[in-house]
């Protein structure tokens, strides 16, 4: 993972991505556009690497039929049993004895 791209550059390779899967469907911006949901300028603007809402990206995502995109960015965080184990506190106090309540013995 290359965490030294800037946001920039994540914007146009996104953006590059997006118009790659668009053409492989044989698409253009207007068509992508009606199909999502969105306007034009917000088609253009994802593919030129200006960027558009979260929503309108969604939306393009979901066209070009690329949710699993957005499972990638937001994984599912799953807790294995053994995390909950070693995160449980230790005891601090020994549980007290109680009385026995019953019949008393005669």
């Amino acid at each position: 993972m290359n965490t030294k791209r800037s946001d920039i550059d994540w914007a146009a390779e996104l953006g590059n991505h997006l118009r790659a899967l668009r053409l492989r469907l044989e698409l253009d911006q207007r068509q992508l556009a009606a199909r999502a949901g969105v306007g034009l300028n917000a088609v253009k603007n994802l593919e030129s690497g200006k960027g558009a809402t979260v929503r309108s990206l969604v939306r393009v995502l979901r066209a070009l039929d690329r949710t699993d995109w957005l499972s990638a960015l937001a994984p599912q965080v799953t807790v294995s049993p053994l995390q909950v184990l070693k995160a449980r506190r230790p005891r601090q106090r020994a549980a007290r004895k109680r009385p026995h309540r019953g019949k008393a013995n005669v």
